[in-house]
């Protein structure tokens, strides 16, 4: 089994690349970084990298990014950080890479808590975490060659919790090995056009 995983030198995305190797073969896909370089934010970029690594048995996304700051301070290119990264580019990821993807295989996205349960500053964050949500409920109604789709939807994980847990008063941090398990369950698993909460 042959599994791509953008942004596999991230945070989540080392121990997610940690757990599935331990059952496949992954390429690991960053912007400076990896087996194969992408830009989310490029579609073109995003096509490249599929026509370098050919088909593959399951597309995993832990990368993306949004803007965060006070709403009041947020303009209008501000907002489009995160509208043509995080949620362009997972969408493009869909989109350009279902021909890529073999017959039965998935695509698991990455959004987290914010969608639910925002806070201070992530005003830009949490509207592309929701619209995330919803791609995957729609997308998957119109997927074809029995692909499958799941999104990760996370709180605060272990790994991150020194940097950000100011912004999170109250939050417990997520373990590691239980947020790299819900990536393991969306692609070894069944499920399809599921939010996977990992919520305190």
């Amino acid at each position: 089994m042959k599994i791509l995983v953008v942004g596999g030198n991230g945070t989540i995305g080392k121990k997610v690349v940690e757990s599935l190797s331990q059952k496949a073969d992954v390429i690991v896909g960053g912007r400076n970084s990896g087996d194969v370089t992408i830009d989310l934010a490029d579609s073109k970029s995003i096509l490249a990298m599929y026509d370098q690594i050919g088909t593959v048995d399951a597309i995993v996304c832990t990368a993306g990014e949004a803007k965060w700051a006070p709403f009041d301070d947020l303009s209008e290119e501000d907002f489009y950080i995160g509208i043509k990264s995080k949620l362009m580019g997972q969408v493009n990821l869909v989109r350009l890479g279902q021909q890529y993807l073999s017959e039965g295989g998935s695509f698991t996205l990455t959004t987290g808590i914010l969608a639910d349960d925002p806070v201070l500053q992530t005003t830009s964050a949490a509207m592309v975490n929701g619209a995330i949500h919803s791609f995957v409920l729609a997308a998957t109604l119109e997927l074809k060659k029995s692909h499958r789709i799941n999104v990760i939807a996370s709180g605060l994980v272990m790994d991150a919790y020194e940097k950000y847990r100011d912004y999170f008063p109250g939050h417990n941090p997520i373990p590691m090995e239980k947020v790299a398990n819900a990536y393991i369950r969306s692609v070894f698993g069944k499920d399809t056009g599921k939010i996977i909460r990992i919520y305190d």
